[in-house]
C-alpha cells in the first residue's frame, strides 16, 4: 500500500519544507511566487489583513498551480500549504481513477501524520525530526501553535485551476464592456464584473450539482425574482439577462447589508444568512471569516468574497499570471429586437432572413421547444440577431415588415 511506503513519508515531508517557496509547474513560464504584492484594497472593496493568507492562497489556485496539481491544505488556515502534488499521467478536466486514488493516498497519508502529530504534542510526547518540521511549518501560519489542534480534520485538497482562469480571461473579452456597462448603469461598482471568474470561469454551460445555471449561477428560485425563467426561456443562459439580474440582486443586498463584503459573500450565503453573521460581528468582515460559525457559513461561504478578490487581482494583472499572453474574444457585438408579438423561432428567422441554427446559437436563453419551432416566443420576449441584421434590412427597404414584428431594443453600449 502506498499509505505505508516510506518514500511517501518522505515526499510528504519535503513537501512541507518548500510548500511555500517553490510550487511546481508544468507551464514553460516563470509565474510568481509572492503575488501579495498585486492586491488591491478599495473602499468598496476592501482587503482585510486577515483575509490575506486566503486571498493568495486563491491567488495561486487561479493563476499558479495547474490541472495538473492539487494543493494539501489547511481548509481554515490557508497559508498551511502542507505541499502541491503532481498527477501522474495525462491530465484532462477530470481526474481518471489513478489519479484519485494518487490523491487519496497523499491525503490520507499526511493526515495520518497529523494525527499522530496533535497526539504527540498534545501529551507531550517527544517529535522525531520529520514530526518537528511538520509542527514548525503549522506554527508558522497565522493560526499558530493552537492550529496543531483539529489539523487532521481540516486537511483538505485543492486542484489547480490556472488553465480553467486562463480561458475564462479570454471569453471575459467579449462581455467585460457590457457587464460594466450593466453595473454602472445600476449604479453599483464595475469591478462586480468580476464575480463570473468565480461562479463560473465565464463558461455560459456552467451547472452545479444543486442547481444553479449559467454564467451568474443562479438558482430557479433566486432566478424568478430577477429574471424570467419559465417554459420558454430560461435568461439564466443569457449571459447579459443574468448579469441585468445580479445587478439587481446585488443591489438589494447592498441596501440591506450595507457592505460590498457582506452583500457578495451572500451571493453564496443568502442575504438572511449574512444578515445573521451581521448581527453578531457587525460589518468586521474580518471576524466574521474567523469567528462566525452560523448554519450553513462553511468553506465555500468564508472564502466567497477572498475568491472574489484574488481573481480580480488576477485579471488584472494577465502579465504576471499568464506571460505567454491571452486571446482575448472580440466585444459583445450584436443586435437585440423585442416582439411585439408572439412568434415561433422559424417564422423570426424568415422575416430577417437569418439561419435558424444561428438565431438558436445567439439565444441561449431558449428552451429546446422554442429552438424547434414548437413553442412561440411571446410578446416582449428580447431576441438578439447577427449585428447589424436591422440597419440592412432598412437599407433594403424592408424594415417595415420587420418593425411590424418588433422592435430594435437600443444597443449602443453592445459595440
Amino acid at each position: 500500500m502506498l499509505r505505508q511506503s516510506r518514500g511517501l513519508l518522505t515526499l510528504l515531508i519535503s513537501l512541507v519544507l518548500v510548500a511555500c517557496t517553490s510550487e511546481p509547474t508544468r507551464a514553460p513560464v516563470k509565474l510568481p511566487t509572492n503575488t501579495n504584492n498585486l492586491s488591491v484594497s478599495t473602499a468598496a472593496f476592501p482587503s482585510p489583513p486577515e483575509l490575506q493568507p486566503q486571498v493568495e492562497f486563491w491567488r495561486k489556485v487561479y493563476g499558479v498551480w495547474g490541472r495538473g496539481q492539487v494543493a494539501l491544505h489547511d481548509d481554515r488556515y490557508m497559508d498551511i500549504i502542507y505541499g502541491v502534488i503532481t498527477l501522474p499521467g495525462s491530465v484532462g478536466e477530470g481526474q481518471n481513477a489513478e489519479q484519485k486514488d494518487f490523491v487519496k493516498e497523499h491525503f490520507e497519508t499526511l493526515r495520518d501524520m497529523l494525527r499522530q502529530v496533535e497526539f504527540k504534542t498534545a501529551t507531550n510526547a517527544p517529535l522525531t525530526p520529520s514530526e518537528q518540521s511538520l509542527v514548525n511549518h503549522i506554527r508558522r501560519s497565522s493560526g499558530g501553535p493552537s492550529a496543531i489542534a483539529g489539523a487532521s480534520e481540516r486537511l483538505r485538497s485543492q486542484r489547480g485551476m490556472r488553465e480553467r482562469f486562463k480561458r475564462g480571461l479570454e471569453i471575459s473579452g467579449r462581455y467585460d464592456a457590457v457587464f460594466r456597462n450593466v453595473f454602472r448603469e445600476a449604479g453599483l461598482p464595475e469591478d462586480l464584473a468580476y464575480l463570473p471568474h468565480v461562479e463560473s470561469s465565464f463558461q455560459n454551460h456552467a451547472a452545479s450539482s444543486v442547481g444553479a445555471v449559467g454564467m451568474w449561477q443562479f438558482m430557479p428560485s433566486t432566478a424568478r425574482q430577477y429574471m424570467i425563467l419559465n417554459k420558454v426561456v430560461d435568461e439564466r443562459r443569457d449571459p447579459v439577462a443574468s448579469a441585468q439580474g445580479a445587478a439587481q440582486y446585488l443591489r438589494n443586498a447592498h441596501e440591506r447589508l450595507g457592505s460590498w463584503p457582506l452583500s457578495l459573500t451572500s451571493y453564496n450565503h443568502g442575504v438572511g444568512g449574512m444578515q445573521r453573521a451581521q448581527q453578531a460581528f457587525g460589518n468586521d468582515f474580518g471576524s466574521i471569516v474567523k469567528r462566525y460559525s452560523g448554519a450553513n457559513f462553511g468553506f465555500a461561504s468564508r472564502n466567497f468574497y477572498a475568491e472574489f478578490l484574488a481573481a480580480r487581482d488576477v485579471a488584472r494583472n494577465p502579465q504576471y499570471f499568464f506571460p505567454e499572453g491571452v486571446n482575448y474574444e472580440q466585444p459583445l457585438n450584436l443586435d437585440q429586437i423585442r416582439l411585439r408579438q408572439s412568434v415561433s423561432a422559424p417564422m423570426l428567422a424568415n422575416y430577417y432572413e437569418v439561419n435558424l441554427w444561428e438565431l438558436v446559437e445567439l439565444n441561449k436563453a431558449w428552451k429546446p421547444g422554442v429552438q424547434d419551432g414548437q413553442i412561440s416566443l411571446p410578446a416582449g420576449t428580447k431576441v438578439w440577431l447577427p449585428a447589424g441584421t436591422v440597419s440592412r434590412l432598412a437599407q433594403r427597404g424592408t424594415a417595415d415588415r420587420a418593425l411590424a414584428l418588433a422592435e430594435p431594443v437600443n444597443t449602443a453600449r453592445l459595440r
